[in-house]
């Protein structure tokens, strides 16, 4: 990097003496080491640049941030380094930039970067070389997130006390005034009793999907207390493709089980994980395009928690939609309600655990539950002989 300093010393090196020129060199070389060990202890990321964009350093930050190799990464261009990063537009003389960034290698990160010129004596026009500065936004933004998403969810859970009295006590009302007039049907003449049964049966019907849909909503957003029994994790499985079997069977689906053998059992509210499999499942199903659908059901455990996934090589899931999968009344299904994924979500970290999703269009999905094992295994280190009795 182009340095005003280092030219200006090489200028006056023959007016120098020469014990003044080895002190001089000293100094610049614990300096040197100084503000590397500064750099290399921060948190956030920097990269020193010259006015054409090449790599003059990187601190360990920075390299773990975009997954760079500080050694091959010096002397190169950064826009090289860091794909999707322009340095054409990015560095100007006399500006400072500002962006957020989304970071897909090594790991998916959002961060945000600050990129300053170096200026000698106030000349901005003819800068020294860059200093960007990147922060990991990543944890802020989770954080934001669930934030936002407990507000939502308290906002929705006022409602549902709402919703409840105004629209279940109507729909009660309905229902009662529909079997009343079920029985005066019955007392007309056959010609004329028909059609209004086909009336009547439509009105009931619509009844009985607003009642599941209130039903829903109020499952979604009204707070529980799971009641926690042992359970085996891969016996709750099978019950649960026993409900869905006649509707696997009929559209053709073939379902593998690879299941952990000798799987410990779980501490959960199995009536809440039978639904939570139920939701997963018949999602799986949904998604594949026409018969012959394939569905994997996979149970595994180790010393933390235990880890269940559910894949099917459906049309899978697009990346507008992956954003808002979770939100409610989002949902790519023209009969869904969209709060099955919602109350899915809620029940797993009620048992505190995570759910994970991986989608790829027209490849499938796949769902991962994450549950931490309520009791862990514990073992001594050391021989008896090595404990002391006080």
């Amino acid at each position: 990097m182009k340095s005003g300093f280092l030219e200006k010393l090489v200028a006056r090196l023959d007016k120098v003496e020469h014990g003044e020129v080895q002190q001089i060199v000293t100094r610049l070389i614990r300096e040197k080491g100084f503000l590397e060990k500064v750099f290399e202890a921060l948190q956030e990321g920097v990269i020193i640049l010259d006015p054409q964009g090449v790599i003059g350093f990187v601190n360990h930050a920075a390299s773990r941030f975009f997954g760079l190799d500080p050694d091959k990464a010096v002397g190169q261009l950064l826009s090289s380094q860091v794909r999707g990063l322009d340095w054409e537009s990015l560095g100007k003389p006399g500006r400072t930039i500002s962006r957020d960034l989304e970071v897909f290698y090594p790991e998916n990160r959002f961060l945000n970067f600050y990129l300053a010129p170096i200026d000698e004596g106030g000349n901005s026009e003819d800068p020294l070389g860059f200093v960007m500065l990147v922060r990991d936004l990543t944890r802020t933004r989770a954080e934001a997130e669930e934030t936002l998403e407990s507000e939502r969810l308290n906002a929705l859970t006022l409602l549902a006390a709402g919703v409840a009295h105004e629209i279940g006590n109507p729909l009660n009302s309905l229902d009662i005034h529909l079997q009343l007039l079920g029985r005066r049907l019955r007392k007309l003449p056959t010609g004329d009793k028909k059609p209004l049964e086909d009336h009547l049966a439509t009105a009931r019907g619509e009844i009985r999907r607003l009642d599941t849909i209130l039903k829903q909503f109020l499952h979604a957003v009204r707070p529980t207390v799971p009641l926690r029994e042992r359970r085996d994790i891969n016996t709750l499985l099978k019950e649960t493709l026993g409900l869905l079997e006649s509707e696997l069977s009929s559209r053709k689906i073939s379902v593998e089980l690879d299941l952990a053998e000798s799987m410990p059992h779980a501490v959960l509210d199995a009536g809440q994980f039978q639904q939570v499999f139920y939701n997963l499942i018949r999602n799986a199903y949904q998604a594949l395009p026409g018969e012959n659908g394939h569905i994997t059901i996979r149970t595994r455990a180790n010393d933390y928690e235990y880890i269940i996934s559910i894949q099917d090589n459906g049309t899978g899931i697009s990346p507008e939609h992956m954003g808002a999968i979770f939100e409610p009344y989002r949902t790519t299904k023209s009969s869904g309600s969209g709060l099955g994924l919602l109350i899915v979500r809620r029940i797993v970290r009620e048992h505190g655990g995570e759910i994970a999703i991986e989608s790829e269009e027209n490849q499938g999905t796949r769902v991962i539950i994450h549950l931490p094992r309520s009791e862990r295994s514990v073992r001594l280190l050391g021989s008896p002989e090595s404990v002391i009795d006080l």
